[in-house]
């Protein structure tokens, strides 16, 4: 089942919601979690089991105004190096927690540019992970890096694949020239493909590009020019991300002129253009923003129901507790998740005296850990098991969820959900608004500021 689009649902309830990286949302998290709430999760682990790695580099060299990451933005590259040694000083701080070199399934590095780093930086950073974990050989791990086009040079790519990386997310955003001087991210199509190619002939197994819409200066036919030269390159993943201004939250948006966006209508048209076109080239919906290959992991991983989600989106790992390292990093272990200092030189002062840089987080409740169960199904897998979800957690549904349910029959009356006792089911008419379904268990959300989120579309 592929998603349908209907312009008239989404502008009714296309309302701001979480993206659901985590249940509950990271705008829960409280300062009262501490180093010593992080240490207990981890003596829980059972020895000897398999981790998620996410590493955090912040260092950009150039600002891109649209962007609402943690990040650095310098052009001295010397501030890398320190920032590596102080990284693999965490690694160190956190290894008499997690046992003698315990297996690495998938590692993400994350940024920031973390191609900012240098050969020998890069290097080195691998090293300190493989110090701390057995990493799989022969491909058997999922190893991930997010590059910078403009940053990745071909001696960069080779690096990158010998030190074991199997795939890349390109950071592209629009095509357009125009769109891009607005956004203060200049690259051509050129470079692109030419990166994407000399990947393919490194034997990266997986290239995934990232999109915004919603950008200043974006137009209908200016971004179907953008997805011609997309399919061009024919990457395994798209990620479409819906750019949400909110310079009173992130100052470099402050330098996009807000005439220059688009308004809702115009969204609504292009993102109706483009589903109905990755759609028409292969790719299925695997919901929220993310399109993949229809033989793509990611898609058998749905098919599969084997599917999650977590802080780098849609997971084909999701049974994999993830640790973060780095500024900001977030890791999620059982049932808590620890956020590290977000700020660069509180990060630094802490791993420099030696503790972890843990600065808030958060432990679910038996009520949490159910909901996370309902909304992660219905992200992923566009269904809920209401037996199943009974069974593991020896409740009634129709009682629990009363209040859940009866603010659901809007959905179900507008043929966006199906519910008839046994699953609760997101049709292909609501796929598109799935963050609005999930919002409906959220019970953090009653009391929240949706200002805090992006629109769901």
């Amino acid at each position: 089942m592929n998603a349908q689009f209907d312009a008239s649902l989404i502008a009714r309830y296309g309302e701001s919601a979480p993206r659901y990286t985590s249940y509950p949302p990271a705008t829960q998290f409280h300062g009262q979690f501490g180093v010593d709430d992080l240490s207990r999760a981890l003596a829980a682990r059972p020895a000897g089991q398999a981790w998620s790695l996410y590493v955090h580099v912040p260092f950009c060299e150039s600002v891109c105004y649209y962007c609402a990451c943690n990040k650095t933005v310098t052009k001295h590259h010397e501030r890398a190096k320190p920032y590596v040694g102080r990284v693999a000083r965490e690694l160190s701080l956190l290894s008499p927690l997690l046992g003698a070199r315990p297996p690495l399934d998938q590692l993400h590095w994350g940024g920031g540019t973390p191609t900012f780093l240098d050969h020998d930086e890069m290097h080195a950073l691998m090293c300190a992970i493989a110090e701390r974990f057995a990493l799989r050989s022969g491909d058997g791990g999922e190893y991930s890096i997010e590059i910078d086009p403009r940053h990745a040079s071909d001696a960069t790519l080779a690096l990158l694949r010998a030190i074991g990386f199997n795939r890349l997310s390109l950071g592209v955003q629009d095509f357009d020239p125009q769109v891009q001087r607005a956004i203060n991210r200049e690259q051509s199509f050129a470079l692109v493909r030419h990166v994407a190619d000399a990947a393919r002939a490194l034997g990266f197994r997986s290239l995934s590009v990232d999109l915004i819409y919603g950008l200043p200066r974006q137009t209908r036919d200016s971004f179907a020019r953008t997805l011609d030269r997309l399919r061009e390159i024919a990457p395994d993943r798209v990620s479409l991300f819906n750019y949400a201004h909110l310079p009173e939250r992130f100052k470099p948006q402050r330098r996009i002129n807000a005439a220059e966006i688009p308004d809702g209508l115009t969204k609504i048209a292009i993102l109706s253009d483009t589903v109905e076109t990755l759609i028409g080239a292969g790719y299925v919906y695997i919901g929220l923003d993310h399109f993949a290959k229809a033989d793509d992991e990611l898609a058998r991983a749905q098919r599969e129901r084997t599917l999650a989600r977590n802080f780098q989106g849609y997971s084909t790992h999701g049974h994999l507790d993830v640790l973060g390292v780095g500024a900001s990093a977030v890791s999620r272990i059982g049932e808590v998740y620890s956020q590290n200092a977000w700020d660069l030189k509180e990060y630094e002062d802490l791993v420099d005296q030696g503790t972890l840089p843990v600065r808030r987080g958060f432990e679910l409740s038996a009520d949490d850990i159910v909901r996370r169960e309902v909304i992660n199904d219905l992200l992923c897998h566009m269904e809920c098991d209401i037996a199943a979800v009974e069974a593991r957690h020896g409740l009634r549904f129709a009682t629990y969820f009363a209040s859940e349910l009866k603010r659901l029959e809007p959905f179900i009356h507008d043929g966006l959900v199906e519910a008839d006792g046994k699953t609760i089911a997101v049709t292909a008419r609501g796929q598109m608004l799935v963050r609005a379904i999930c919002a409906v268990f959220d019970r953090y959300l009653l009391i929240a500021d949706r200002r805090r989120f992006s629109r769901v579309v």
